[in-house]
């Protein structure tokens, strides 16, 4: 069969997000840490490739027995939808994730918030030598909204539902973690609107599809 699913939805941010960018100079007292942003329109991005990062390993911590390994070693049914990239076991991903840029930075300066970002500056102390470290992080701010977009490619109809209830999984164990950096600090929480998938490429039988769609609503 040759069936592609798009899943779409919102990510919205519920605290600061950073996302590190590249800065080529630094000068004093410019921000040590920038975010990434999109080109075109200087607008704050998830890249897709955090996204899948994140979820994999998310799903690698509860399905891998909890031991660390080697992404080729994850569990079956994670390297089925993600891949492998081990030599003469190479597989895809069933997987096409796109990056996000920031949809509602119109929608928040109607109420008054100008920019997208703002700077957190934090500070470390060396507990022996009790010297400061400061520094300033960039955070894409809380209520930004991203459009997700996800293809699946769907090889085998008897696999389409238990992909989808994987990948459902995965962004539900995200919103009880966070993207990017400094997540334990409380940075990157994330919630996620409106999941729904389509048929945007073949044929697929109804019940099927209601069924993931099911399984996108308990995310």
């Amino acid at each position: 069969m040759y069936v592609k699913i798009e899943i779409t939805g919102e990510i919205e941010l519920a605290t600061g997000m950073h996302i590190g960018g590249s800065a080529s100079f630094s000068a004093i007292g410019a921000i040590d840490s920038p975010v990434i942003r999109d080109v075109e329109s200087d607008l704050p991005m998830i890249p897709g490739s955090s996204l899948k990062g994140k979820l994999r390993t998310l799903l690698a911590k509860k399905y891998n027995d909890g031991l660390p390994k080697p992404h080729n070693e994850d569990a079956e049914n994670i390297l089925r939808l993600f891949g492998s990239s081990e030599k003469e076991k190479i597989k895809r991903s069933s997987l096409i994730f796109s990056d996000m840029i920031m949809s509602n930075m119109e929608d928040l300066r109607e109420i008054g918030i100008y920019s997208a970002t703002e700077i957190k500056a934090e500070n470390s102390i060396n507990r022996l030598t009790a010297v400061a470290n400061p520094r300033q992080i960039e955070r894409t701010i809380r209520g930004s909204k991203f459009p997700l977009s996800i293809i699946y490619d769907a090889e085998k109809e008897d696999e389409i539902e238990e992909d989808i209830a994987l990948l459902a999984e995965g962004l539900k164990l995200l919103q009880y973690d966070y993207i990017g950096g400094h997540g334990s600090r409380g940075y990157g929480k994330v919630i996620f609107r409106n999941l729904a998938l389509r048929p945007v490429v073949g044929e697929i039988d109804r019940e099927v599809l209601e069924k993931c769609a099911e399984q996108l609503k308990e995310v």
